[in-house]
């Protein structure tokens, strides 16, 4: 039970990045009072973890409804993962977990940044729609599975917002490398989570199952 509490909050601690969120918020909201920093943060955070929520109830069935399977998912959200982990170890930026060059020049010319970028892609990405489908359909209607996963979640939206209102003081206490310090720790732990999940995705697949 408490092992799949920490997977879910190990993954979207990595797909999400509460730190890297504060960060691009920190920059983003420069020239907003106090009031309209909090009222931004409330809103993104309300917004994105409404999107990541529509996954949770509806995801299953959007697989069921396109025919893939369970291993498919596996395989495929391993490799999305995968591809997020190798992000994260580098310090690089492929818009899977963040945003895009392009798409942080958008943000910076809009005055409410609130849906985009901060809602998505910055809280409900790509990364963490992927991992909340691939996770919820690993618990397999298990409700205590379920609620540990659905734990891990809102962990970590939580430390989400808790960091973009303390964004300032994050910023000057850990700075662009120690932010990048653990987002590398976290980077390394979703590898070996997504490579375990493409292993049991290949598993189960009809190739390789017995």
């Amino acid at each position: 039970m408490h092992e799949i509490f920490l997977t879910a909050f190990a993954t979207f601690f990595a797909t999400i990045g509460p730190l890297d969120v504060a960060v691009v918020f920190a920059s983003l909201t420069g020239d907003q009072s106090p009031k309209e920093r909090t009222s931004s943060a409330l809103k993104g955070f309300l917004i994105g973890t409404g999107i990541l929520f529509i996954f949770v109830l509806f995801g299953e069935a959007v697989l069921n409804l396109f025919g893939i399977s369970l291993a498919a998912l596996r395989i495929g959200g391993g490799v999305l993962l995968m591809l997020i982990a190798i992000d994260l170890v580098f310090a690089r930026s492929s818009g899977a977990s963040s945003t895009t060059q392009d798409e942080t020049k958008e943000a910076e010319a809009k005055s409410d940044i609130s849906i985009f970028p901060l809602a998505t892609p910055l809280i409900a990405g790509p990364g963490a729609m992927g991992a909340v489908v691939l996770l919820m359909a690993d618990a397999d209607g298990n409700l205590i599975d379920t609620a540990m996963v659905i734990g891990g979640l809102v962990a970590v939206l939580v430390m989400t917002l808790v960091c973009m209102l303390l964004a300032s003081q994050i910023q000057k206490v850990l700075g662009q490398i120690g932010v990048h310090v653990i987002a590398r720790v976290f980077g390394v732990i979703l590898a070996a989570l997504a490579a375990q999940f493409v292993l049991d995705g290949l598993a189960q697949s009809p190739l390789f199952a017995k």
